[in-house]
């Protein structure tokens, strides 16, 4: 038997860490398995689906490198085909204009709407048992969905697929992150958070075990489908930006200088981010790196701090991390307000580590900056 997973979104915008999450663990079982991955788009709901969304959530997927073998399968283009079955199903019968479905030891529920609308789940039924969906992997808010759909995929004669739940995400205001704009995939990529890293985290959260910093291919062996999540899972943003950094610093030269040109000041030449790797390789993010570029290329108003360029000149003209941050040491010792050194060589408050901005800047840009 081949192993066949769905994953079915609703274009209602860019995907969540909740629906990523489910794409991930259905991705990921798929390829352990040598299966195949089905996209469909569930649109049966055409209130609250939104213009461009199907759009969104394909780059969504394409960005994460979760490809598809089969779709997009979209449901609003197979009413005529849930109408049929619905028709032909065992136990259906018609009553207050409604089609409903009767199963032993069951309550009786509505399968297409008196205003001829087939509901979502027995749209769902039907697309899994004509598309041959062998396992369902799924958020654990569907749990009260089950029992149904196994009936009305049994009710047309047809063997239910596998019905296997995972644990909900949480967002940081502790709603769930569907609900949450800021724990979209698109917010993230905006954030300058890698790809890597985000199916990174969302492949160690879908099953328990051990791993850490991991490649696709490393996830797909490492996938456990008897060790899917439970309940809910939180607080994955201090997770995410470990594996943020880990997956930058991991990057080739090319490739590092690629994206960080992404989120860097319009004109930046590419041979001043290559300079800069090792400073950036130490960056949370690609967006923490563009501004970390933005410290070297945008000189600040003079800000003298004497001690500053004094220490400074007694390092080499490029440090590795090792000796930025031995240098922020000395300056600390010294008595050099840290604030003050990054004013200086910023003209601002926050940004990047101070080691990374000592690490960019040469040192004659530096120490001029200081006088």
């Amino acid at each position: 038997m081949t192993v066949r997973v769905r994953f079915a979104p609703s274009p209602t915008g860019s995907l969540h860490l909740g629906s990523a999450l489910t794409a991930v663990a259905n991705w990921l079982f798929a390829r352990q398995q040598d299966g195949e991955v089905v996209l469909r788009i569930d649109d049966t709901d055409e209130q609250r689906a939104v213009e461009g969304a199907e759009r969104a959530i394909e780059q969504d997927l394409r960005w994460l490198g979760l490809g598809w073998d089969e779709g997009p399968v979209r449901q609003s283009e197979r009413r005529q085909r849930h109408l049929e079955q619905a028709a032909a199903a065992e136990g259906a019968h018609t009553r207050d204009g409604a089609v409903w479905l009767s199963s032993p030891g069951l309550p009786e529920f509505v399968i297409v709407r008196s205003d001829g609308r087939p509901t979502y789940r027995w749209a769902s039924a039907v697309d899994d048992a004509d598309l041959g969906i062998t396992h369902v992997i799924r958020g654990n808010d569907h749990l009260p969905n089950a029992a149904l759909q196994i009936a009305a995929v049994r009710s047309l004669g047809a063997e239910p697929p596998q019905y296997l739940h995972h644990a909900l995400v949480r967002g940081e205001g502790g709603k769930l992150s569907k609900r949450d704009g800021a724990d979209s995939i698109a917010a993230l990529r905006e954030e300058g958070y890698p790809p890597e890293a985000i199916v990174n985290l969302l492949g160690l959260v879908a099953s328990s075990g051990p791993g850490d910093v991991m490649s696709l291919p490393e996830l797909v062996e490492r996938f456990d489908i008897d060790r899917l999540a439970r309940g809910e899972v939180a607080n994955l943003s201090k997770r995410l930006r470990a594996l943020s950094t880990a997956h930058i610093s991991r990057l080739g030269e090319d490739d590092l200088v690629a994206r960080v040109l992404e989120f860097a000041p319009a004109g930046t030449e590419p041979q001043l981010i290559a300079a800069m790797a090792p400073a950036l390789r130490g960056a949370h993010t690609l967006a923490e790196a563009g501004d970390l570029v933005a410290c070297v290329t945008e000189a600040p108003l003079q800000h003298s701090l004497p001690e500053l360029a004094t220490i400074r000149e007694r390092y080499p003209d490029r440090l590795s991390e090792q000796d930025a941050r031995a240098l922020v040491d000395e300056l600390r010792s010294a008595g050099v307000p840290l604030r003050e050194v990054r004013m200086t060589l910023t003209g601002r408050e926050r940004g990047p580590e101070l080691w990374a901005v000592l690490a960019a800047l040469p040192r004659d840009e530096a120490i001029r900056r200081a006088a």
